[in-house]
Protein backbone atom coordinates (compact mmCIF):
# COMPACT_ATOMS: atom_id res chain seq x y z
CA UNK A 1 0.00 0.00 0.00
CA UNK A 2 1.10 3.45 -0.82
CA UNK A 3 -0.32 7.03 0.41
CA UNK A 4 -2.31 8.93 -2.21
CA UNK A 5 -2.34 5.95 -4.82
CA UNK A 6 -5.47 4.53 -5.04
CA UNK A 7 -5.00 0.14 -4.32
CA UNK A 8 -6.89 -0.57 -7.46
CA UNK A 9 -3.47 0.31 -9.04
CA UNK A 10 -1.60 -2.94 -8.79
CA UNK A 11 2.32 -3.32 -8.68
CA UNK A 12 2.27 -4.55 -12.03
CA UNK A 13 0.26 -1.60 -13.27
CA UNK A 14 1.88 1.23 -12.10
CA UNK A 15 5.02 -0.34 -13.49
CA UNK A 16 2.97 -0.32 -16.34
CA UNK A 17 1.74 3.33 -16.68
CA UNK A 18 5.60 4.29 -15.73
CA UNK A 19 6.71 2.83 -18.42
CA UNK A 20 4.35 4.11 -21.14
CA UNK A 21 5.74 7.12 -22.61
CA UNK A 22 4.44 10.18 -24.41
CA UNK A 23 1.39 8.98 -27.07
CA UNK A 24 1.21 5.81 -26.00
CA UNK A 25 -2.37 4.53 -25.21
CA UNK A 26 -3.38 1.98 -22.31
CA UNK A 27 -6.98 0.19 -23.34
CA UNK A 28 -9.21 -0.79 -20.76
CA UNK A 29 -11.55 -3.16 -21.45
CA UNK A 30 -14.75 -5.14 -20.35
CA UNK A 31 -14.81 -9.01 -19.07
CA UNK A 32 -16.27 -10.16 -22.63
CA UNK A 33 -13.34 -8.60 -24.57
CA UNK A 34 -10.95 -10.86 -26.01
CA UNK A 35 -8.16 -9.03 -23.85
CA UNK A 36 -5.05 -12.18 -24.11
CA UNK A 37 -5.95 -12.18 -28.03
CA UNK A 38 -5.40 -8.35 -28.78
CA UNK A 39 -2.99 -7.45 -26.05
CA UNK A 40 0.52 -6.57 -26.66
CA UNK A 41 0.98 -6.88 -22.93
CA UNK A 42 -2.19 -7.81 -20.51
CA UNK A 43 -2.57 -6.70 -16.95
CA UNK A 44 -5.67 -8.30 -15.52
CA UNK A 45 -7.86 -6.47 -12.94
CA UNK A 46 -9.99 -9.16 -11.91
CA UNK A 47 -13.01 -8.39 -9.46
CA UNK A 48 -12.87 -4.84 -10.39
CA UNK A 49 -15.34 -2.92 -12.89
CA UNK A 50 -14.25 -0.32 -15.65
CA UNK A 51 -15.35 2.75 -13.98
CA UNK A 52 -13.14 2.80 -10.68
CA UNK A 53 -10.05 1.54 -12.77
CA UNK A 54 -10.40 4.20 -15.23
CA UNK A 55 -10.70 6.71 -12.21
CA UNK A 56 -7.56 5.27 -10.77
CA UNK A 57 -5.46 5.54 -13.87
CA UNK A 58 -6.66 9.06 -14.65
CA UNK A 59 -5.58 9.85 -10.87
CA UNK A 60 -1.91 9.42 -11.89
CA UNK A 61 -1.36 9.05 -15.67
CA UNK A 62 -1.27 12.27 -17.66
CA UNK A 63 -3.61 12.72 -20.96
CA UNK A 64 -2.29 13.86 -23.95
CA UNK A 65 -2.73 17.76 -24.84
CA UNK A 66 -0.52 17.71 -27.86
CA UNK A 67 -3.37 15.86 -30.04
CA UNK A 68 -7.24 16.64 -30.35
CA UNK A 69 -8.35 13.69 -29.24
CA UNK A 70 -6.94 11.64 -26.39
CA UNK A 71 -9.77 9.74 -24.58
CA UNK A 72 -11.53 7.21 -26.73
CA UNK A 73 -14.77 4.95 -26.17
CA UNK A 74 -16.17 1.77 -27.89
CA UNK A 75 -19.94 2.18 -29.00
CA UNK A 76 -22.71 0.47 -28.95
CA UNK A 77 -22.69 -1.99 -32.61
CA UNK A 78 -22.18 0.52 -35.28
CA UNK A 79 -23.96 3.39 -33.48
CA UNK A 80 -21.91 6.02 -33.01
CA UNK A 81 -24.22 8.28 -30.58
CA UNK A 82 -25.38 5.81 -28.75
CA UNK A 83 -24.78 6.18 -24.85
CA UNK A 84 -25.47 2.97 -22.96
CA UNK A 85 -25.60 4.08 -19.35
CA UNK A 86 -21.47 2.52 -18.99
CA UNK A 87 -20.02 5.09 -21.97
CA UNK A 88 -22.34 8.14 -20.01
CA UNK A 89 -20.30 6.72 -16.75
CA UNK A 90 -16.76 6.90 -18.42
CA UNK A 91 -17.49 10.54 -19.67
CA UNK A 92 -18.46 11.55 -15.89
CA UNK A 93 -15.56 10.09 -14.74
CA UNK A 94 -13.32 11.67 -17.68
CA UNK A 95 -15.10 14.70 -17.33
CA UNK A 96 -14.03 14.68 -13.58
CA UNK A 97 -10.28 14.01 -13.92
CA UNK A 98 -9.88 15.76 -17.43
CA UNK A 99 -12.28 18.39 -18.09
CA UNK A 100 -10.70 19.61 -21.25
CA UNK A 101 -10.81 16.58 -22.93
CA UNK A 102 -13.63 15.24 -24.74
CA UNK A 103 -14.26 11.38 -24.79
CA UNK A 104 -14.72 10.29 -28.43
CA UNK A 105 -16.49 7.40 -29.58
CA UNK A 106 -15.26 4.89 -32.15
CA UNK A 107 -16.61 2.27 -34.00
CA UNK A 108 -15.09 -1.11 -33.78
CA UNK A 109 -13.84 -1.18 -37.29
CA UNK A 110 -11.64 2.27 -36.20
CA UNK A 111 -11.57 0.58 -31.82
CA UNK A 112 -10.23 -2.80 -31.91
CA UNK A 113 -6.59 -2.25 -34.27
CA UNK A 114 -6.31 0.59 -31.68
CA UNK A 115 -6.76 -1.98 -28.69
CA UNK A 116 -4.56 -4.04 -30.66
CA UNK A 117 -1.71 -1.72 -31.41
CA UNK A 118 -2.05 -0.29 -27.21
CA UNK A 119 1.03 -0.75 -25.33
CA UNK A 120 -1.10 -2.62 -22.78
CA UNK A 121 -4.21 -3.51 -22.35
CA UNK A 122 -6.28 -3.77 -19.02
CA UNK A 123 -8.89 -6.39 -18.71
CA UNK A 124 -11.40 -5.59 -15.95
CA UNK A 125 -14.29 -7.65 -15.02
CA UNK A 126 -16.68 -5.18 -16.17
CA UNK A 127 -19.74 -7.33 -17.34
CA UNK A 128 -21.34 -4.49 -19.09
CA UNK A 129 -21.00 -4.87 -23.05
CA UNK A 130 -19.11 -2.24 -24.96
CA UNK A 131 -17.33 -1.13 -21.39
CA UNK A 132 -14.32 -0.22 -23.07
CA UNK A 133 -11.68 3.13 -23.58
CA UNK A 134 -8.36 3.90 -24.86
CA UNK A 135 -6.19 6.18 -22.65
CA UNK A 136 -3.44 7.82 -24.82
CA UNK A 137 -0.72 9.51 -22.22
CA UNK A 138 0.33 13.15 -22.27
CA UNK A 139 3.40 14.43 -19.95
CA UNK A 140 3.83 15.74 -16.70
CA UNK A 141 5.35 19.38 -17.02
CA UNK A 142 8.48 21.05 -16.00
Amino acid sequence: MLKGIDPILSPELLATLRAMGHGDEIALVDGNYPGQEHARRLVRLDGHGLIPVLDAILSVMPIDDFVPAAIFRATVKQDRDALDPVHQEIIDCCARREPQRAVVPLLGHEFYPRVQAAHTVVQTSEPRLYGNVILRKGVIYP
